[in-house]
């Protein structure tokens, strides 16, 4: 009877799987992953807006592929957008009605997902994960490169549905996805075809504002890459570089400004860490 009542507390929709595949936007541009989550954050409010106004008020940065590598690096580090700007634009896509409220799952938080999430689903509440898509890959696959905001239609034990993918994936993967530093990897092809001759690597730290490239050594780990260059082929070499990324790994519930939930979210404390 407990197992029964247990399940039934871990179980909330918003949509069924047929109305997901029916109603959900797939991405609508590059690294626009978290304007696409506003724009079916905002049907699931009842409010409708076009895909490009959405991109407007999120404000999506685009990767500068052609650039030389620190202003590339630069790029990737805060291509897409962070949680607070989907929050920003779904409250001015929605001209104020929608309000949004994150809650950081880094580090880790005294918390059951799926249990936490079916509450809030269930007074209303439209959930959106911000990830680090490069932790808990399944064994045999590549290593994604970038993180991705996803839409929560809905919950069951041990499962979380989301859209762009339509997907399901199991609490403990999720949560380890939820629950990360705010870091990227860049894979090698990626900073050698962008080094050039003239290039000092010590402009990789030297020249950013934020203390954490320097913190994470970017300037040496290039400078490693590139002395394994030198190295036989069948001599391990570093597969990615790590830098700092702008976003925060959680999950940002949305609601109308003007209801009790979306007073209820605003003034609702974080959970409290491990």
């Amino acid at each position: 009877m407990e197992a029964e009542q247990e399940d039934e507390a871990s179980a909330a929709m918003l949509w069924s799987i047929q109305e997901a595949l029916e109603r959900q936007t797939l991405q609508i541009g590059a690294s626009a992953c978290g304007a696409t989550a506003v724009v079916d954050v905002l049907k699931a409010l009842g409010v409708d807006v076009a895909p490009e106004e959405a991109d407007r008020c999120v404000q999506t940065r685009l990767r500068r592929n052609e650039s030389p590598l620190p202003d590339y690096l630069l790029s990737r580090s805060e291509a897409g957008a962070t949680h607070a700007q989907l929050i920003r634009g779904a409250q001015e896509a929605s001209g104020g009605k929608a309000v949004g409220r994150f809650f950081h799952l880094y580090p880790r938080r005294r918390i059951r997902l799926v249990p936490w999430l079916a509450r809030w689903i269930r007074k209303g509440a439209v959930p959106v994960a911000t990830m680090n898509m490069q932790l808990a890959v399944p064994e045999g696959e590549e290593v994604p490169d970038a993180w991705h905001h996803q839409l929560i239609f809905g919950v069951a034990p041990n499962a979380v549905f989301m859209t762009n993918p339509l997907d399901v994936v199991g609490e403990d993967e999720l949560h380890q996805r939820l629950c990360s530093q705010s870091v990227l990897l860049v894979r090698r092809e990626d900073v050698l075809q962008r080094l050039t001759p003239d290039l000092s690597p010590s402009g990789l730290s030297e020249n950013q504002s934020d203390q954490r490239w320097r913190e994470l050594d970017v300037e040496g780990q290039v400078r490693k890459m590139v002395s394994e260059e030198e190295l036989e082929e069948d001599q391990p070499k570093m597969a990615h570089i790590t830098i700092p990324a702008a976003y925060s790994s959680g999950v940002t519930l949305f609601a109308l400004r003007d209801s009790e939930l979306g007073q209820e979210l605003l003034q609702a404390p974080e959970a409290p860490l491990l």
